[in-house]
């Protein structure tokens, strides 16, 4: 399949599919930093922060399959080898480790402005590409992001 199948130009398109395999890089950084913030917070937000991170890393797992199958619908193979995860992500691992709860929250919180901004120029792409249904899928997990941005940060005390 390539993207003139759907209706779509190639050449208008290719943006938005370098764009979606960078987002790709940076949502499996976050991901894994999910996870680790899962695996090892401590502290009176256990229970809380757990179960939080678990949401969240599982959303992000179902949003990382969402964005590969979207880069195969515009006729392009999406990157899967971690080693260009990292060297493309503008997401930094972290090691989670030692980390106190509220550190994390805020790790976790930094992320999520980095992916919103990338969401942003994805939605700026996709409208000169007339991607629509590129442009639905990262407006609805920006959408997500933003709900929860606002919720870590009132659990965090944050403005």
């Amino acid at each position: 399949m390539d993207a003139k199948e759907i209706s779509l130009s190639e050449i208008e398109v290719k943006p938005v599919v370098d764009m979606l395999n960078d987002y790709l890089a940076n949502y499996h950084i976050h991901y894994q930093k999910l996870r680790g913030c899962h695996w090892n917070i401590k502290g009176q937000n256990f229970f809380t922060l757990h179960a939080k991170f678990e949401e969240l890393y599982t959303s992000a797992q179902q949003t990382i399959d969402e964005i590969a199958e979207r880069v195969l619908t515009l006729g392009k193979p999406p990157h899967s080898r971690f080693a260009d995860y990292i060297k493309e992500s503008a997401i930094q691992e972290i090691d989670t480790i030692g980390m106190n709860d509220l550190d994390m929250v805020d790790a976790i919180l930094d992320d999520m402005a980095k992916l919103i901004e990338i969401e942003r120029l994805l939605l700026e792409a996709t409208d000169q590409a007339s991607d629509d249904g590129t442009n639905d899928m990262v407006n609805r997990f920006m959408q997500f992001k933003e709900k929860n941005t606002w919720m870590l940060r009132s659990f965090a005390g944050k403005k």
